[in-house]
């Protein structure tokens, strides 16, 4: 069965980090694309970074615009953990954060999801 399990959100300060995790089990994270999704109050899921399988596939990672320069996606595929490093946060980030799976080891603009986690709340206010 797979699972996905967030954790490391919390209240930050305007222009402060934080870095999330995502354990996941079932699957190798190395064999899959990953990727990081969020959903601020009132609106939809927005997709923010993915990686490619390092099994299979390059590793390539990619950004929405928004987050590009401030968040970095990666992988400890000893501890089958997916994390998002989030700096110079800003109150717009405000949101709740999901780590997905993808069916397959590469990204594709569009492509869905197979699993997705429960998530974890990040607020950032002063």
């Amino acid at each position: 069965e797979v699972q996905l399990v967030e954790s490391g959100g919390g209240l930050v300060q305007p222009g402060g980090s934080l870095r999330l995790s995502c354990e996941a089990a079932g699957f190798p994270v190395s064999k899959y694309a990953m990727a990081w999704v969020r959903q601020a109050p009132g609106k939809g899921l927005a997709w923010l970074s993915a990686i490619n399988g390092a099994d299979g596939a390059d590793g390539s990672t990619f950004y929405a615009d928004s987050v590009k320069g401030r968040f970095t996606i990666s992988r400890d595929n000893a501890k089958n953990t997916l994390y998002l490093q989030m700096n110079n946060l800003k109150p717009d980030d405000t949101a709740v954060y999901y780590c997905a799976k993808y069916p397959s080891s590469t990204y594709a603009s569009g492509k869905f999801f197979d699993s997705r986690g429960q998530g974890t709340q990040v607020t950032v206010s002063s």
